[in-house]
């Protein structure tokens, strides 16, 4: 065993001892040290080891900390924070309805909740920890011990300091000999290292504290004010192009116009529309009889009709084609005999009338009723035709339109 012990000079004396360092060479002696140590009673000291070591924490008498309690606690307010936010916000400060559902529900808001738990919950983690293991230590007396520096390679070192109420540098140093240590060496107080904060890290801090403020202030000038500029992006995409606004001068042209009118002989793609039977109801010059070749007259037509007659056309014919919707009695009450009502698709006049002329009449309009063209594609209105004529011949049914089966049971 060795001893290398040469007071530091400085103007006050020698440097006072900080405490005794031993040094172990297998796991085993570091294991077996410490739990000596650790009978002895001592609680100022502690184990350096160049990877973790199993069973240290026991053999120091290492017992859970207050951190898992400090974290959970963080947790909980994150979580609870993150519900009474999205609470206030959306059920009471600025309720919300959307589509009937609960302005307020766990499932929605459990995103945020998990966010934030895990967020004051990982940042808590981080700072306790430093607080309760009194980091950063920018020195350490250790630092100016050369053969420490073998603690990141190939030796294990504990070191019991002189602070400990039962600190005995006789009595230590013999407990130590006793756990055949390869070297026992005295740690001196570090005097050449000077314990204020270096001058540069203070700047540093002035002016990242100052710094940070910046992006805030930015944020509230463009919050209030106003100008003619757009913002500074780095990816432009599309929000700087140069083009020219809808009625706005273009000296491009000859007419000096931005906005282009459409040159009459063009056709959109795929709205030629050169079936007439199909988009205008008409052959031959005259209104169709018959539905066209190309409309497949079938029940998915019928039940496609059934459901757009409901939305388009029951508002005021009525879901029996009968004239009586909501929109046609409404009417009624208030225009007290100056409204004219919808017609009874269910007239013997409309029965006659061609598929064709109903076609034309649902596309143009006719008096009250508006056209319906732009909103209600072709096929669909062709649709809803078949489903009307369905609706009149129920009608008008007679008996010999039942089979004899269902005759019998009238």
């Amino acid at each position: 065993m060795s001893d290398s012990h040469e007071p530091q000079a400085s103007e006050s004396g020698p440097a006072p001892l900080h405490g005794l360092l031993a040094e172990y060479t297998t796991t085993g002696d570091i294991l077996r040290a410490s739990k000596k140590v650790r009978d002895a009673g001592f609680s100022r000291w502690d184990t350096f080891t160049p990877f973790p070591v199993h069973g240290i924490d026991r053999a120091m008498g290492i017992r859970m900390t207050i951190l898992p309690w400090i974290v959970l606690g963080a947790g909980l307010t994150g979580l609870g924070t993150a519900i009474l936010l999205q609470w206030w916000t959306n059920a009471y400060d600025y309720p919300w309805l959307i589509s009937g559902k609960p302005l307020w529900s766990i499932p929605a808001n459990v995103p945020i909740m998990f966010e934030l738990t895990v967020l004051i919950g990982g940042v808590t983690a981080f700072i306790a920890m430093l607080v309760l293991n009194n980091l950063p230590m920018p020195a350490h007396p250790l630092d100016q011990v050369k053969r420490f520096a073998r603690a990141t390679d190939d030796r294990f070192f504990l070191l019991i300091e002189a602070a400990d109420p039962k600190f005995d540098a006789d009595a230590t140093r013999a407990l130590l000999d006793s756990t055949r240590p390869h070297a026992i060496e005295s740690i001196l107080e570090d005097r050449k290292t000077s314990d204020k904060l270096p001058t540069g890290i203070i700047y540093a801090l002035v002016i990242a504290t100052v710094a940070s403020a910046v992006p805030f202030a930015l944020a509230a000038k463009a919050r209030y004010t106003k100008s003619r500029s757009t913002r500074i992006h780095l990816i432009q995409d599309m929000d700087a192009q140069p083009k020219y606004k809808a009625q706005r001068e273009n000296p491009v042209f000859a007419d000096g116009r931005s906005t282009r009118v459409p040159d009459p002989e063009t056709v959109a793609v795929g709205e030629l529309h050169e079936d007439d039977h199909f988009y205008r109801g008409t052959q031959n010059g005259a209104f169709a009889r018959t539905f066209p070749p190309t409309f497949r007259v079938d029940e998915t037509a019928m039940l496609r009709g059934e459901q757009r007659f409901g939305i388009y056309c029951t508002p005021c014919h009525g879901f029996g084609a009968e004239g009586n919707g909501m929109v046609a009695k409404r009417a009624e009450e208030l225009a007290q005999g100056t409204w004219t009502p919808p017609s009874n698709l269910t007239d013997q006049r409309i029965r006659d009338m061609p598929v064709g002329e109903i076609f034309n009449t649902i596309t143009h309009g006719i008096r009250n009723m508006p056209a319906y063209g732009p909103q209600i594609p072709t096929s669909d209105r062709w649709a809803i035709i078949l489903y009307l004529r369905a609706l009149e011949r129920s009608h008008a049914a007679k008996i010999a339109d039942l089979a004899p089966a269902e005759r019998t049971g009238l």
